[in-house]
């Protein structure tokens, strides 16, 4: 009679277990998307209203929104970091032809899609935080749903080895917008063969 008693018992806390986790879940899940939504709104209010913007004023009317893929948590990844011993100065070239100097600091290693990627972390020659990279790369969206000159990211290290690279806040160098501007291009070890279906897509007026 115990030992049916204790089953019934840890069968209903397991459960209850399960019941918690699935809720908690949906939390994470809800704060998640809600995280990612405010930062594209930042970045919808900046374009629309600052004067820093690279939209012109006939542009700013006309936006009502950021052009972006669905949130998809699955291009949230975690990175292992491997600093590079010879931090040499990389010229990277820019979209109006001149080039501009970064520090190749670290590659990133990750799984997505069921294969291993590596990407470069470069750091700006005036950054003072050894913990800031710059991430700009291009993949199989490229000049398709996405911008053809590629797409950046501003990461900071959360971890002693690795480092969480969330492609949903994935965003437009101002060229994209304004052919005036002179953006950053990827390098090639930055060209991404898979899709990354994530972040934001085309500019369209």
């Amino acid at each position: 009679m115990k030992q049916k008693q204790l089953f019934l018992a840890l069968v209903g806390l397991v459960a209850l277990i399960t019941v918690v986790y699935m809720f908690a879940g949906g939390d994470r899940e809800e704060i998640y998307h809600d995280k990612i939504s405010q930062e594209r709104e930042r970045q919808f209010k900046f374009l629309k209203f600052n004067e820093e913007s690279p939209l012109s004023t006939e542009q700013k009317a006309k936006l009502d929104s950021l052009n972006c893929f669905p949130i998809d948590e699955k291009f949230k990844v975690r990175a292992r970091l491997i600093p590079l011993q010879n931090k040499q100065t990389l010229e990277i070239a820019m979209s109006d032809g001149s080039q501009e100097l970064y520090t190749k600091h670290s590659i990133a290693e990750f799984e997505l899609e069921g294969s291993t990627h590596r990407l470069l972390l470069l750091q700006s020659k005036d950054e003072v935080d050894g913990k800031n990279f710059f991430l700009t790369f291009a993949d199989a969206t490229s000049g398709e749903s996405t911008y053809g000159g590629g797409r950046y990211l501003n990461l900071r290290q959360d971890g002693m080895n690795s480092i969480t690279i969330d492609f949903n806040l994935a965003y437009n160098p101002y060229c994209a917008y304004n052919p005036d501007f002179a953006c950053p291009i990827p390098p090639k070890e930055n060209i991404l063969k898979i899709p990354i279906k994530a972040g934001e897509k085309n500019y369209k007026e």
